[in-house]
Formats: structure tokens, sequence, C-alpha cells
């Protein structure tokens, strides 16, 4: 039986019933599992009888044991009668005696609808041109010619451009900081160096020079990070680049190309290519974006906590796998783990929207995920795994995640359905097209595309949604 949550439109509460041969049921399974759990005198694990393990936790405890066991299947069978699709896992708030058994209110938090989709059909969205000038390239060009400069030591004061071999100290009072000193360091002028203040204090000096300043250590350096500091520092010598001559022979001995004219067509043509990913990823981002900024809909707190939960997990995870706890990260950050917390939230409802805002997409344009679908996508996972596509279905149901990977290619879908039914356009308002949309693995949704997994969800850098 269905009844309406308590003034929220997201919950529902159903009233799931054990009778006594669903409980009995349940009696035997977790004495089962008892036996493998507990320690029993004169008995190997998972050997000792049913009232043996009855008689030791005491028929309260089994009771409640008992109904541990049989209420999740029970409760599926009700939430498929009712026609319920959960959100999050349902929760149990109240258990009852009743006269042939038990009575369990089960509180269900469901997926929210969106009662109008932000129109997206023929929606006009702005992006940066793709188109590449002569000028580009040779930007490019030069920017190889710097790749294979080498620098030569000069007799003059250094600017922009030019290189500083310097000797760095910082101190804190009368204690030096050696987060924040180094010898021999070679400094680009004018690139940004990591020390607030250096690049000042070296344009215009010359060898043998002695510069201090004060300064404050970049939070990324550990505990000193942030630390008041004054830095003293000894120019030894200012270098200067100096650009290998532009000639096919130079071409011909640094790449594959074999003239200046051959090389040039082939960075074009990679400039042409990466600029169109670009505009056609911004495409993808500002249109995810304005749609989901418009749409009309209110989340579940409960859902949005468990996400945030989530993508913690998630966070904590790929930093454990890199050999760093939560404590290191935040320290080396500088951040604190409210705010840590509070961009969790932040990527959750980004995520959930995001999910959301996709699978309306996908209901109204009628798409669909066929078995054959998956399989596909398993053989390509599969293979970028280099295992089998049996073991990798495999490993999928072991995690609970094959459902999971049905909502990643519909939801892949979707996206690029969008994409086909807006416009990208320039700055001028010329139509941009982009190549025709991947096959095979793409297409059906394997990988990371922008806006379909919660894979990079670190929450101090936001992804898109969580599968």
């Amino acid at each position: 039986m269905t009844e309406a949550g308590e003034g929220s439109p997201f919950e529902r509460t159903i009233t799931v019933a054990l009778d006594s041969a669903a409980l009995e049921t349940g009696k035997a399974r977790a004495a089962r599992r008892l036996a493998q759990e507990l320690k029993i005198k004169g008995f190997r694990p998972g050997k000792a009888p049913r009232k043996v393990v009855e008689s030791m936790v005491g028929p309260d405890t089994m009771r409640r044991e008992a109904i541990d066991e049989a209420l999740p299947d029970a409760v599926q069978a009700a939430l498929a009668e009712a026609g319920l699709e959960p959100a999050i896992t349902p929760r149990v708030v109240a258990v009852r005696d009743v006269e042939e058994g038990v009575e369990a209110e089960v509180r269900v938090t469901l997926w929210p609808e969106v009662s109008e989709l932000p129109s997206y059909r023929g929606r006009r969205i702005v992006v940066d041109s793709p188109l590449v000038s002569e000028a580009d390239v040779d930007a490019h060009v030069e920017r190889l010619r710097l790749q294979f400069a080498e620098l030569d030591d000069v007799e003059r004061e250094g600017f922009d451009g030019d290189f500083a071999l310097i000797d760095l100290r910082t101190r804190s009072g009368e204690a030096e900081v050696a987060a924040g000193s180094a010898t021999d360091l070679l400094v680009e002028i004018g690139a940004g160096a990591f020390l607030e203040g250096l690049d000042e204090a070296l344009r215009g000096r010359k060898a043998g020079d002695i510069v201090e300043f004060s300064t404050t250590l970049p939070k990324g350096m550990g505990e000193d990070g942030g630390k008041a500091v004054d830095a003293r520092v000894l120019v030894k010598q200012i270098k200067a680049r100096r650009l290998p001559d532009l000639s096919d022979a130079w071409v011909d001995d640094v790449s594959e190309f074999a003239t200046i004219t051959e090389m040039r067509e082939a960075l074009g043509a990679e400039l042409r290519r990466a600029r169109l990913g670009a505009a056609r990823a911004e495409f993808e981002q500002r249109l995810l974006d304005q749609l989901r900024d418009e749409m009309n809909l209110q989340l579940p707190s409960d859902l949005v906590e468990a996400e945030a939960d989530a993508v913690l997990h998630r966070f904590a995870h790929r930093l454990e796998a890199r050999k760093i706890t939560i404590e290191q990260y935040l320290a080396a950050t500088g951040q604190d783990a409210e705010a840590l917390v509070g961009d969790a939230r932040a990527q959750a409802l980004l995520n959930l929207r995001t999910r959301i805002l996709l699978e309306a997409v996908a209901e109204a344009e009628g798409l669909e995920v066929a078995d054959e679908d998956v399989a596909e996508a398993i053989e390509a996972l599969a293979a970028a795994a280099k295992t089998s596509p049996a073991e990798y279905g495999k490993a999928l149901e072991r995690g609970g995640q094959g459902k999971a990977l049905a909502g990643d290619i519909l939801r892949r879908r979707a996206i690029d359905r969008l994409l086909e039914l807006a416009v990208a356009v320039d700055a001028d308002g010329s139509e941009i097209e982009f190549p025709a949309a991947a096959t095979g693995s793409e297409a059906a949704g394997v990988g990371e595309p922008a806006g379909d997994t919660g894979e990079d969800d670190d929450p101090t850098h936001p992804a898109e949604v969580e599968s």
C-alpha cells in the first residue's frame, strides 16, 4: 500500500508486511549468516545448527536479524507493485508487530520530475571561432622555435623573456624557511614565478646583484604555505634565448617534415582539429549550463546529501589510489574540511540537475538503449581494459554497475541529440559546423564525455553528472 509523504512531493511511504512464513525464511538465512560470523565453541564457521545460533544470540536479536534479512526482498516487491523508482536507498522508519507477523513503514525518496523542459531546438549558442589564420600558424611556429632555443650567457641586465640563474633564500624572523629556498634555480623573467614579487625583483638586474623583498609563500608549500617571509636573491647569471633559424634544414632536423611549407600545413590542420574540438566542448558545456539554469526543478534534500556523500567518497578513493589522505590534501591545498564539504554539495547539485535534465530530454526525444548497445559498450571498455567482454560484464554486475552503464549511454545520446538540435555560432553569428559524430564506443557513451559521468567529479573542480 502506498501513501503520500508528509508534506513532501518527493517522498512516499509504503507499508511492507512480513508474514510468519517470510519471517521464518528470514530466520533461516540469518542463522546461516550468523553461523559464519560468530565464533561458536565446538563448531567450525558456518557449521553450528540454527538452534545453537538462536540460543547464543537470543530470541529478540534473532527476530531483528530475521527482519533485516527478509525486508529487502519485500521492499523491492512492494516498490515494483507500486510502480515506484527510488532515487536513494529506501529507509525503514518504523517496524511494528501485527497478528500474523510484522509491518514496516518504509520512506521512499523519488526522483523529481521536470514539468517542462527549456526550449532547445534551434537554440543558438555562441562559442569561440574554430577558424585558424596564418598569424595563428606563425605563433605556433614561434613557440616551436622557442622550444628548441638555446640559452647564452649575456653581460647585461635581464628583462622579460630572459632567464636568471639565482640562489634564493627565504627567512621568517631569524629562521631560514627551506620550502622557499633554492640553489642554482633557473627562472624565466616575466613568466609568472612561483614566488610573488620575484619577477619584479629580477627585472633590470644583472649578474652579481643582490635583491631583497618581502613576500608570502604559496599555499601549496605544505605547512609553510601562506607564511610571510623575507626573500634574498643572488643573481648569478643572466641568460638570453638564441632562436634557431627557420629553414627547411632545421625543420627536417627537428620534425617529421622536410620543408617549412609541409610543417605549416600540418600545424594548421592540427590547430583546426584542436579548435573544432574545443569549440564543440564549449558548445556542449554552454548549452548544458543554459538548460540547467533555466530548468525549474526542486531536489529532495536527502537525494542531494546522498550524492554529496558519494562525491566525497569517490574523491577520497581517487586520493587513496595516489596514496594521499584527505588530511594531506587539505594541508597541501590550504582548504578546510567545511569548504570541501560545501564544494561536494555544489558538485552534487550539478550532477543531479544534469542527470535529470538529460533523462528528461531522452524521454522527450524517444531515445532508448538496447541490450546490443550495452554489449557494444562493454566490448569497447573491455578492449581498453585489456580483458574479455565476458569478464568485464561480470565485473560490472558484481559491482552493481550494469544498469548504470545503460544510463551512461542514454545520457550521452541525449547530449548528442541536444547538439544536433541546437546551433553553434561564433561572435559574428556565423553558424559553425562540426565533423560527423563519432561512432562505436564513443557514440555509445563509453569514456568520460563532458556532462555525462561523475568519474572526475573532484569537488574542487566540478565535473558534470553522476551516472
